[in-house]
């Protein structure tokens, strides 16, 4: 497990949590489990799916004969389609998390799809859209990278036996994180373990994190609606300026993808 040094000895509330890496790195079985975790000791989390559509699509793409979602859509409208899915499921958690105290475990978040463009081959032009429509959301509070083995996400991949990944891709995605710039900000936990090692190793990497016991640094556990104050308001504005941005450059995407 590696820590970013800049968060060794920073002690703030934490409200969003996102594990983030290549398929078959086990985000959403982490997530799940993060979230019931601190659930079952009194602490008000949940899971959020922040997911882009590729595996739903793969599945239709399955049931149409055709290979996989990218030979169903073509490459450039798939990354597009899942840029604005995710670029959706992101708002909802985030507006969820507005109006209630709760802890936001995250299966994924803005970055995986950085990683996603990188590993696809698209044009630096496609990122730099893609970071302008997410530029509306604040980064979380903390972003753990589950690091695994390309081999190690293959077989685990082959052995759910609902989807396919070439390895060569795999391997494609695992440089893309590190290249991203914000790779150094990231918590980086060693996923190659079986689940329950893995699951004390994020533990241990909160812990870390946040020195002191976790309830302590909840301004307040209990779910409750945030009053709107007139910096509220000032703030909603601001949202809603960065929120036409962010639907005006998914909408080059996809006009440049047709």
């Amino acid at each position: 497990m590696v820590l970013p040094p800049q968060l060794r000895s920073v002690r703030r509330p934490v409200r969003t949590v996102a594990l983030v890496g290549i398929d078959g790195s086990g985000k959403t079985t982490q997530a799940h489990r993060l979230a019931d975790d601190l659930a079952a000791s009194g602490l008000p989390a949940v899971y959020c799916r922040n997911a882009g559509g590729r595996h739903w699509f793969g599945r239709l793409a399955t049931a149409l004969g055709r290979r996989d979602a990218e030979e169903l859509l073509g490459r450039r409208a798939m990354l597009v389609v899942e840029s604005l899915l995710r670029w959706l499921a992101i708002l909802r958690t985030l507006l969820r998390r507005a109006v209630r105290r709760e802890i936001a475990v995250m299966d994924r978040y803005a970055v995986c799809q950085y990683a996603s463009l990188r590993a696809h081959g698209a044009k630096r032009s496609a990122e730099r859209r893609a970071r302008l429509a997410y530029r509306l959301f604040p980064r979380p509070d903390v972003t753990i990278l589950l690091a695994v083995d390309p081999a190690v996400a293959y077989d685990r991949i082959e052995v759910r036996g609902y989807d396919h990944e070439e390895m060569a891709y795999l391997r494609a995605a695992t440089d893309a994180y590190r290249s991203l710039p914000e790779y150094g900000s990231f918590v980086v936990v060693d996923a190659n373990g079986d689940v329950d090692e893995v699951a004390e190793a994020i533990r241990v990497a909160l812990r870390a994190y946040l020195p002191e016991p976790a309830a302590a640094v909840i301004d307040d556990p209990a779910p409750r609606r945030i009053p709107a104050s007139p910096a509220t308001i000032g703030m909603l504005v601001v949202a809603l300026g960065s929120l036409l941005a962010g639907v005006a450059a998914l909408g080059c995407q996809l006009v440049e993808a047709l």
